[in-house]
């Protein structure tokens, strides 16, 4: 999902992105829909969330940075 598309949910929730990197406005997401704020972090080797709407891009950061946490 691009930046832009990622930040206009956050606001609609009534997130603050101001100088946000795209992985910490995923995890407010993530916090603010009262899941685990795993976007980016070594969970994606054991996630079972098939359903997930970061998947793609977790899995993605996973397999060409490493994980963040």
């Amino acid at each position: 999902m691009r930046f832009q598309e990622i930040q206009r949910m956050a606001k609609e929730m009534d997130v603050n992105t101001f100088r946000m990197k795209k992985m910490d406005m995923i995890q407010a997401i993530q916090r603010k829909e009262n899941n685990i704020d795993c976007f980016g972090t070594t969970r994606v080797d054991s996630c079972g969330e098939q359903a997930c709407l970061w998947k793609r891009d977790c899995l993605s950061l996973n397999n060409n940075h490493g994980t963040a946490k």
